[in-house]
């Protein structure tokens, strides 16, 4: 509900801003002041002239050229996942599927996966975008192993055809976040791959899984 009252209240500036012909061509200083943790925000919100208001609303709406890429990899995917439980013990294997299917205009691809986990039927669905104001992949991810939402964003490596995105996951064991990181390459138009890095016991970095992305035939 706040999201789409935050939502609704910028798109309502958005239109304000693109009918308002007097608006001045100036960008104005906002001098309201806004409460932070007790205390005043010093700094003015500068709002842009209406041109730019739309123009820079033109942009953050209409799908790219990411998300065309990210829309290639639509479709039916085997997943081979590997798993390193403890550290020095041999990794476990699972197979799994993943469909891809991109929503609302091609903006955003939802992806459903399924596999057996430590015995048990896993089930998981992430959400992949390329926000074009920030200038980098977002994504979020949640599971039946769990109740939270992992939210991780990264810059996309065209040369590399890679991407590593970052964030903070829960740590069930702990009750404590804890930092994340995914690297997820293309390797060709049928294959791709996903390797998920955290803090081992000793707070080093180390690899907890990696996924094999096979497309259907």
């Amino acid at each position: 509900m706040k999201k789409l009252i935050v939502t609704c209240c910028s798109a309502g500036i958005f239109l304000a801003a693109c009918n308002n012909g007097a608006s001045d061509s100036k960008p104005k200083a906002d001098s309201a002041k806004y409460e932070n943790g007790g205390k005043k925000d010093a700094s003015p919100v500068i709002v842009p002239d209406s041109a730019t208001v739309a123009k820079n609303w033109q942009m953050y709406m209409t799908p790219g050229d990411m998300q065309k890429m990210i829309a290639s990899w639509d479709g039916d995917w085997n997943t081979e996942m590997t798993m390193w439980d403890k550290p020095g013990a041999p990794p476990s294997k699972t197979a799994g599927t993943t469909q891809n299917k991109m929503i609302m205009g091609g903006r955003y691809q939802v992806s459903h996966h399924t596999a057996v986990m430590m015995g048990l039927p896993f089930e998981g669905q992430g959400t992949l975008g390329y926000d074009n104001a920030r200038k980098m992949l977002v994504s979020s991810w949640i599971d039946n192993f769990g109740t939270g939402i992992l939210n991780i964003s990264g810059p996309w490596d065209a040369a590399t055809k890679s991407a590593t995105l970052t964030g903070k996951e829960m740590d069930p064991s702990t009750l404590m976040e804890k930092d994340f990181k995914e690297i997820f390459k293309v390797i060709d138009d049928n294959t791709q791959s996903l390797e998920m890095f955290g803090p081992g016991n000793d707070g080093k970095e180390i690899k907890m899984m990696e996924i094999r992305y096979t497309r259907k035939k």
